[in-house]
């Protein structure tokens, strides 16, 4: 009997140990005891106007004259079915761009309207009157919405995306996810800003408008599963030990 229960208190022993090892250790992004988090000053619009930079992907359009699409040169090549295909092009290390007849022209630190000025002038040596309409084409939001395996990469299609749509882009806020305490991260500069919005109640709805921005991080905070994920992490050390017990209790019997 002291065997048994020397052995059943190794038992709970490593199950404890186990299984603390693996609770919720897919969550990220937690807030160290004692520091706070913003949730005031919160901006629900952009403040200032996104900018060009490294690695950024755009196209433009050029018309001339009234109008006239240079579609051969400009615009890229037809496919099959007669449609433009709009080349891509991308913003180097430097901060250039490599564009056709202009060649290398420096556009990051610019905004989209200071990029269609600065194209439309140099394209003014070779066409009259040049009207440029710059795109970017790679700004993306990434969505976390609660469960690490659903997260997705949104791409922003215009400029007025808005947090809920975000949200519901990536298919709303999973099972396991804490609509009252959603973190957003913004770059500002050299470093992210995180924000920490309410929207689980309808005090939150102003918060559903704010319009989201290029590389914004949008976290839903998972609630912990100590329960389920504890059982999880120490069933296959239950198994096995009693597995072990079996073995032992057999053994003890043998005289």
């Amino acid at each position: 009997m002291m065997k048994l229960g020397l052995f059943g208190s190794l038992l709970l022993l490593l199950i404890g140990v186990g299984s603390s090892c693996g609770i919720n250790s897919n969550l990220m992004f937690k807030t160290p005891k004692g520091v706070p988090e913003r949730s005031d000053s919160i901006p629900l619009r952009p403040t200032t106007e996104y900018t060009i930079s490294r690695d950024d992907k755009f196209s433009f359009t050029l018309y001339t004259n009234g109008g006239k699409r240079i579609v051969e040169n400009m615009a890229g090549m037809n496919d099959a079915q007669g449609n433009p295909q709009i080349p891509e092009y991308i913003v180097r290390p430097n901060g250039t761009a490599e564009l056709p007849i202009i060649g290398e022209i420096m556009v990051a630190g610019l905004t989209v309207q200071q990029c269609e000025d600065t194209l439309a002038k140099s394209f003014a040596v070779e066409y009259q009157e040049p009207y440029v309409q710059v795109k970017l084409t790679n700004q993306r939001v990434i969505v976390f919405p609660g469960n690490g395996s659903d997260a997705k990469v949104i791409p922003l299609q215009n400029n007025n995306t808005t947090l809920m749509e975000a949200i519901a882009l990536a298919g709303g806020i999973a099972d396991r996810g804490r609509a009252d305490k959603i973190k957003l991260m913004r770059n500002l500069g050299t470093s992210r800003v995180v924000y920490v919005l309410d929207l689980s109640t309808i005090d939150g709805l102003k918060y559903a408008d704010m319009i989201v921005q290029a590389n914004d991080y949008i976290y839903v905070e998972p609630n912990e599963q100590v329960g389920r994920e504890a059982v999880q992490s120490a069933a296959p050390i239950v198994s096995l030990l009693s597995s072990a017990l079996i073995i032992f209790t057999v053994f003890s019997t043998i005289k």
